[in-house]
């Protein structure tokens, strides 16, 4: 039997965008009506009635017969976007979760429809070339005015843990099995690398709050037997915090250890002529990682891995005879399989590039400001509230604060009645041993009324 051909319709060629046009409106109508419904920034009811609602809306998740494209569509967008937890709403700022662009969110959609493979420059002529680029551009920025040798190198990634992984594995590879010694805020992922790399548990070094302190760390070295890898965070998940580069740079160097940062929320501090020197000392680290679908507003996965010197890169280096054969390489052909971990992977860069291109560095660090300024306005709003307490001036943009006198189990109680409401979409971090409401501001658009709307929200939870 054939297959209907408005349900089988390719997305590319010349062909494709006449059958994509139809279906996207149906996906626009659809996420429209389900925003709509939602009403908020997050779907109330919890976990019991979201289910319902998708189980209802799945019906047969397989069924013998098709329903058509338009249905399927309409029916499971509208219910995905009814019960999202929509990070363009300004009351959901719980996690480093951000609202990406619309025109980054339009490029996306032609990669998904030409849907080149970045494992070989047969399949992704264009988009390689691209990338090259786009990731030379970024690494400058990461390493301004390094030139010649060492030659300054990114790859694209799927974000903090995989960069992170790529860090430890090329220092392995380097020195054999090191010793990662990291801040006792280093991101989960350095822990679950070590593991999956075979090394030994990372060493994690007390410090103020949750940096890492130079001296602690210099004692550590001291202490642990090398080779070492030393990770610095630059935006701490829980508080927004950034080690002291220089001071962990210096340390490193009499030590004669490689240093990785993890800057995966506070990289694109970067982009802004205002907010770049938080980030000094970056550009001394051998590697460093950083997303840009957190402070740099793409879907996911936007993410890079940046290397001072490209030669550290050699051990990703393979070969698969379909894909990248020597002789192929030797005649000009460029070899796609040691930019990666993975074989098969999207070419996310175009969303990026487009995004440079059309925002611009003014436009871009405009963005950034903008969202740096909205942390600071919501902690001077917290910090002048008679029923609120402030834990600290915001590094980047994570305010911790609760409700004044409250016990770490109302503070839970309080974030929970918010997310069963659909009201308001709060994190929590632990911080000098109590437990602080998490606001995680990522959108730009954010008003200074809306910063009161959420204030008005805990407020009125923990009276109940």
């Amino acid at each position: 039997m054939a297959v209907p051909s408005s349900n089988a319709a390719a997305a590319g060629g010349a062909e494709g965008p006449g059958a994509l046009r139809p279906l996207i409106d149906v996906v626009l109508e659809a996420l429209h009506e389900g925003a709509v419904t939602r009403g908020g920034p997050f779907p109330a009811g919890g976990p019991q009635r979201v289910g319902a609602e998708v189980r209802h809306a799945l019906g047969d998740p397989f069924p013998q017969r098709g329903a058509g494209a338009e249905e399927a569509l309409r029916s499971l967008v509208r219910v995905t976007a009814h019960g999202a937890a929509d990070p363009a709403h300004p009351l959901c700022a719980a996690h480093l979760h951000t609202s990406p662009l619309a025109l980054a969110v339009a490029a996306d959609l032609a990669a998904s429809a030409l849907n080149p493979s970045m494992d070989s420059w047969d399949q992704a002529p264009a988009a390689s070339e691209m990338e090259a680029a786009i990731t030379a551009a970024l690494a400058a920025e990461v390493y301004p005015g390094v030139s010649g040798a060492p030659h300054p190198d990114a790859l694209v990634t799927t974000g903090g843990s995989e960069s992170n992984l790529l860090g430890l594995l090329l220092a392995r590879e380097r020195h054999g099995a090191v010793q990662v010694v990291c801040g006792a805020a280093a991101h989960h992922s350095v822990r679950r690398a070590a593991w999956l790399l075979g090394l030994p548990e990372p060493v994690a070094v007390p410090g103020p709050g949750d940096v890492l302190d130079p001296a602690a760390l210099d004692g550590a070295l001291t202490d642990v037997p090398p080779p070492h890898l030393v990770v610095a965070t630059a935006g701490t998940t829980d508080t927004g915090r950034i080690d002291p580069l220089p001071q962990i740079a210096d340390v490193c160097a009499r030590h004669a250890t490689e240093l990785h940062v993890d800057a995966a929320y506070g990289g694109p501090l970067l982009f802004s002529p205002r907010h770049r020197a938080r980030l000094s000392g970056l550009d001394r680290a051998d590697s460093v990682a950083f997303d840009l679908h957190k402070l740099g507003w793409q879907p996911v996965a936007a993410g890079l891995f940046a290397v001072r010197d490209r030669a550290r890169l050699a051990p990703l280096a393979t070969t698969a005879e379909y894909l990248n054969p020597d002789d192929d390489t030797e005649a000009g052909l460029p070899d796609l399989l040691g930019r990666s971990l993975r074989t098969t992977r999207r070419p996310d860069v175009l969303k990026v590039a487009v995004t440079l291109r059309a925002l611009g560095r003014t436009g871009l660090a405009a963005l950034v400001d903008r969202t740096v300024e909205l942390a600071e306005q919501f902690a001077r709003l917290v910090a002048g509230h008679p029923r609120l307490e402030l834990w600290e001036p915001p590094t980047l943009t994570t305010v911790l604060f609760r409700p004044a006198g409250a016990t770490d189990d109302e503070v839970a109680a309080a974030r929970r009645a918010l997310l069963a409401e659909g009201a308001a979409v709060l994190g929590r971090a632990r911080a000098d041993g109590r437990l602080w409401l998490k606001a995680t501001l990522l959108n730009p658009r954010t008003t200074p009324s809306e910063l009161n709307d959420l204030i008005a929200l805990v407020e009125g939870s923990t009276r109940r």
